[in-house]
């Protein structure tokens, strides 16, 4: 073979198994990411939406790496909650400000126009949707284009139990 040829060969090869290898992982990083795009792995502020657990464990998986969700702990009370509850309250004095003291000005946002992250939110499912595809349709291309299918199959699962094995280590 011309040594062009060989190395076309050799490469086209190795982009096969690597990529029968990796398809299980791709699978899973484009469902997972796909729900985590939404925020369907959390609990957000005012919402009585409370997400599966396999679905928290996946998003750990994930972002982290591991299999254990933490608890989410509630933030602590500011120091100057409790102070301006009281000056809430009405039976509280309230004292007028002297010439000395600054009043602080409210903070001011960068950009007062909220945003909306819903049309790159589809964008994002859209690649998610099109990375598993591409990532099912190379699978099928694989065993329908190469004749030692048993190779194929074993890297597959070699794909599969590999990073399982990981996770419990």
């Amino acid at each position: 073979m011309i040594p062009s040829r060989a190395f076309l060969k050799y490469t086209r090869v190795t982009h096969l198994y690597l990529g029968v290898f990796i398809a299980p992982a791709l699978f899973f990083f484009a469902f997972t990411g796909a729900l985590q795009t939404f925020s369907l792995h959390e609990t957000t502020r005012g919402s009585s939406y409370k997400p599966p657990a396999w679905a928290m464990t996946l998003a750990q998986i994930h972002k982290k790496q591991t299999t254990v969700v933490p608890v989410r702990k509630l933030p602590p009370p500011e120091k100057g909650d409790k102070a301006d509850r009281v000056a809430a309250t009405p039976s509280a004095p309230v004292s007028a400000p002297t010439a000395g003291a600054s009043v602080p000005a409210p903070a001011s946002t960068p950009s007062s126009k909220l945003h909306n992250a819903m049309p790159l939110k589809i964008f994002f499912l859209i690649v998610s949707i099109g990375l598993f595809l591409s990532t099912l349709s190379g699978l099928y291309m694989s065993y329908k284009y190469i004749h030692n299918k048993t190779l194929i199959t074993v890297t597959l699962i070699a794909g599969i139990a590999l990073p399982v094995i990981l996770a419990m280590v």
